[in-house]
């Protein structure tokens, strides 16, 4: 089982930035890809941005693209995403997860992740 604890999350301005981090611990082997995802108040959990293990290949949302960077920190065994121009829309609980199945960029499914961290709540006011 892979443990992941995400920190970072806070109440900031429109146009502001955050950076969230997920610290990864246990069971990593075979660990193909990592993920974060978010979840607004009464909608779908949805896909934000993904990275494959060796930290060489990213995908993006559409709604977050050009805005947010995910990297893995591998001397910390950390996944970040680096979040500017903050919107409102942008207001949810972020979680990281897990994949151990081989991953695409293309695959933004939450059923390819099967391990999840507790959330982090993101806050972006006008």
């Amino acid at each position: 089982q892979v443990q992941l604890v995400e920190s970072g999350g806070g109440l900031v301005q429109a146009g502001g930035s955050l950076r969230l981090s997920c610290a990864t611990s246990g069971r990593t082997f075979g660990v193909k890809a990592m993920a974060w995802f978010r979840q607004a108040p009464e909608k779908e959990r949805e896909f934000v941005a993904a990275i494959n293990w060796s930290g060489d290949t990213t995908s993006y949302a559409g709604a977050v693209k050009g805005r947010f960077t995910v990297s893995r920190d591998k001397s910390k065994n950390t996944v970040d995403l680096q979040m500017n121009s903050l919107k409102p829309e942008d207001t949810a609980v972020y979680y990281c997860a897990a994949a151990r199945v081989a991953w695409v960029p293309a695959d933004t499914r939450q059923s390819s992740f099967d391990s999840w961290g507790q959330g982090t709540q993101v806050t972006v006011s006008q």
